[in-house]
């Protein structure tokens, strides 16, 4: 997730900017940049890779006295890592940031190459400022012309945007990207992506609805919401900057959970384009001459890869092997160039997981790491690499990690089918409209979260659980249980429900706790015949399914779907709910779990 700072009043805008951004690098970034605007004259620097970079670049540059500046990280979706590609994006007079992704652009910047517009960049950004400048000649008058830009763009979006023609003023706008503003007694005016840059700066802030927009200047502010005047709702923002990062959840696994819609949301821009999937990263893959693939992964990322077994069998027709990687290591593989090799790994820097990739690169076949870090070891070493885009995760039990290499996979499995031929274009547009629904599945539905609080109340015994499913759902079972086995110290178990009968229905009494996976769009009925014996067995029931189950000791209603991968994600913020509030209750600190690491980095 791209960070986003501004600032208007008399201090060194360079140490707030630069300050600010290093607040946000949690949120992760490919590259940075500012822009000043003093005393009519703009100077901006950009700089790919860490915040040092850029840091190193600013150290001579000073901005004290009134002026205005905005400040940005960037992780690639349009386009790659590039300073070019950076933020700020420059017309002739006016400089933008711009968090999220504006989907029309392409019909924007075709309009805009008619008129003799040149660009410098590969994003979508740009589009924005030059529209501005565009409107700026039209109308006459910059507020109108932000205001009219703004009406022009569809998608999601957080932009500030600096111009000469109105040197202390920032124009601002927000629709489904955060970004808040804020105040202090000096009448400095602050924004940013979260709370946490500003702790200590202001006293107050405003969070910005969808839909709002407007311009902020010397101790004057004016927000409109669709051409009408909204009045600015300040709230007092805390002072502890950790609970800020927190933006007012409890735990940062909390605070993941319900990030999994944006973040996925992320995972998909730039990627899915004239109805087919894109992935730049991968031009120079040949998979002509590859007929099946291979993947190696640990723990979460491993139930991950078993999920996209199914993806890449049902969808792209091409074979699908899932190792573990520490198994796999030391059984004298027998590899194949022509089988893909990807391995999966959060932090890029799992032992085991970077060991497999080496075997693989020795053997000569084609790797590909799919990661959450770039520059990680797995990404150096690897042929290829599909950026997951989740941002730093600080809970050690993975949410958002898992949401984003899912879909990471959904979208590869896609690419090679099309790619092969070997998926039916029906097929292909039923998958993509499916893909693009996923965001709005992840937003977390605040009824459906307490009712799991009060469950889970009655969760906190008993000899064991078993998370059940079939298919997809079987590797969403087993990270059900991982979940709640990292967090709340129980025993748990996924198990794929057809083989409870073949010996671990034995274990069934009241005191096991069954959390059966019941899709309405995948083998129903078989799962049906399932978890009736278990219940027979007077195994407790939880039910999790669109559909109300009469042995059901408890039963969590999902919002019925068309599509079995929208039930899956729906399940697996519900598995990921129920963990978080069973370890809650128990007093343990869901953070940081004993005995576990976030990185893994020996065997």
């Amino acid at each position: 997730m791209c960070g986003i700072v501004g600032y208007i009043g008399t201090k060194e805008k360079r140490n707030f900017l630069i300050n600010g951004l290093k607040e946000l690098e949690y949120r992760g970034y490919d590259s940075a940049g500012i822009a000043v605007l003093k005393e009519g004259e703009i100077t901006a620097f950009k700089a790919t890779g860490k915040l040092s970079n850029l840091s190193h670049k600013v150290e001579h540059f000073s901005s004290s006295g009134f002026g205005v500046g905005i400040g940005h990280t960037r992780w690639a979706t349009h386009g790659k890592p590039t300073e070019a590609n950076a933020h700020p994006h420059w017309g002739q007079y006016s400089y933008i940031i711009h968090n999220g992704i504006i989907e029309n652009y392409k019909e924007i910047k075709d309009e805009l190459l008619k008129d003799g517009v040149k660009f410098l960049s590969q994003t979508d950004t740009e589009v924005a400022v030059h529209l501005f400048e565009k409107n700026v000649k039209e109308v006459g008058d910059c507020f109108k012309a932000f205001e009219k830009t703004i009406a022009s763009l569809q998608g999601a979006y957080a932009i500030l945007l600096i111009t000469k023609k109105e040197p202390d003023v920032i124009f601002f706008a927000k629709n489904a990207v955060p970004l808040l503003l804020g105040t202090n007694a000096e009448g400095e005016v602050y924004f940013s992506s979260s709370d946490a840059p500003l702790v200590g700066l202001v006293n107050e802030v405003v969070y910005l609805e969808d839909g709002e927009y407007g311009w902020a200047k010397d101790k004057e502010i004016t927000l409109l919401k669709e051409f009408k005047s909204q009045h600015l709702d300040f709230k007092t923002l805390t002072h502890d900057k950790i609970s800020a990062q927190k933006d007012g959840f409890r735990y940062f696994m909390e605070k993941e959970i319900y990030e999994q819609s944006l973040v996925v949301a992320e995972t998909l821009m730039g990627r899915i384009k004239d109805n087919s999937v894109v992935l730049d990263e991968l031009s120079h893959l040949d998979l002509s001459s590859i007929d099946a693939i291979k993947i190696c992964a640990c723990g979460t990322s491993y139930h991950a890869a078993l999920s996209a077994s199914y993806m890449f069998e049902r969808l792209a027709k091409i074979r699908c092997n899932v190792e573990i990687a520490s198994e796999f290591r030391y059984k004298e593989p027998l590899l194949d160039p022509k089988t893909l090799f990807i391995v999966i790994s959060q932090s890029g820097e799992t032992a085991d997981t970077l060991e497999a990739l080496k075997m693989a690169k020795q053997s000569g076949m084609s790797t590909l790491a799919i990661c959450n870090v770039d520059n990680s070891s797995i990404v150096r070493t690897a042929d290829m690499t599909i950026l997951t885009r989740a941002g730093i995760e600080k809970g050690v039990a993975s949410t958002k990690a898992f949401a984003t290499q899912v879909v990471t996979l959904w979208l590869l499995s896609l690419f090679v089918g099309e790619a092969k031929g070997t998926i039916e274009e029906s097929i292909l547009q039923r998958e993509i409209a499916a893909l693009l629904h996923i965001p709005l599945v992840l937003k977390v539905n605040e009824s459906v979260h307490e009712k799991i609080r009060r469950l889970s109340k009655r969760y906190l015994h008993g000899h064991g659980f078993f998370f059940i499913g079939r298919d997809l759902f079987y590797p969403l079972a087993l990270e059900g249980a991982l979940k709640l086995k990292e967090i709340s110290y129980l025993h748990a178990e996924g198990y794929p429900a057809g083989e409870m009968k073949h010996g671990p229905i034995a274990l069934a009494d009241s005191e096991l706790f069954t959390i059966a996976l019941m899709p309405k769009n995948l083998l129903y009925d078989k799962m049906k015949s399932n978890v009736e014996e278990l219940g027979a067995r007077d195994s407790t029931l939880l039910i999790i399914s669109p559909e109300p189950f009469e042995l059901a000791d408890d039963f969590i209603k999902t919002t019925p779907q068309t599509h079995m991968m929208s039930e899956f994600f729906e399940m697996m913020i519900i598995t990921q709910l129920l963990a978080l509030e069973i370890s809650i209750r128990l007093g343990n600190d869901v953070d940081m779990p004993r005995n576990l690491a976030k990185s893994v980095t020996v065997e």
